[in-house]
């Protein structure tokens, strides 16, 4: 028993470790519909330096990506970004990020459906609530999406990486599912 103690709590250690504990670096966590086209857009941006994807925003401790469907986990399929700051700013990536999902769908991203394919920014910290929740009003002043933003803004919790098989799945995979596109919007100053 103090066995399976000592590797839960490992577990739970590893899994809560943020890949931005590197110094001069920030993590930004975003939920845009699949993980699997949301990690392939966002390597992309230049200043993005990492990128896993996993699980967030539910109750359900490593939780396994069958877990996380059905809605009753809580949790959504979630991208962990590492970023240089001086290379790509938060707001940046989060008005790539409005721009290449729908925000205006509950629970849903095209084919993709449920509480675990929502949309959603995971804070890490007080400048990045005031930032995201700036943004996410400018989004919705802008006009440019036609019905509500349905962006939930919550703080970040425990990170739990998806299974091996998810990492870089659209790389491994080249022509596999993705759902996302880039939009021309403009959200105004």
């Amino acid at each position: 028993m103090f066995s399976k103690i000592r590797i839960g709590l490992l577990s739970l250690l590893i899994a809560s470790t943020s890949l931005g504990a590197q110094t001069g670096k920030e993590v930004a966590t975003l939920a845009a519909g699949c993980f699997w086209g949301t990690e392939e857009f966002f390597r992309k941006i230049p200043g993005v330096l990492q990128t896993r994807v996993g699980y967030t925003g539910g109750s359900l401790a490593n939780p396994r990506y069958e877990q996380t469907h059905g809605g009753r986990s809580g949790h959504a399929e979630s991208l962990e970004i590492v970023f240089d700051p001086k290379k790509v700013s938060f707001e940046k990536l989060l008005d790539q990020f409005f721009k290449f999902h729908d925000p205006t769908t509950l629970n849903r991203q095209g084919n993709d459906v449920g509480s675990q394919y929502r949309s959603a920014i995971f804070v890490h910290n007080k400048r990045q609530l005031e930032i995201a929740t700036a943004f996410k009003r400018k989004v919705e002043k802008s006009g440019v999406w036609k019905a509500p933003i349905v962006t939930e803004i919550s703080e970040a919790k425990v990170f739990w990486p998806a299974e091996k098989e998810h990492q870089q799945y659209l790389q491994k995979h080249p022509g596999g599912y993705d759902n996302h596109f880039l939009r021309k919007l403009d959200f105004g100053n």
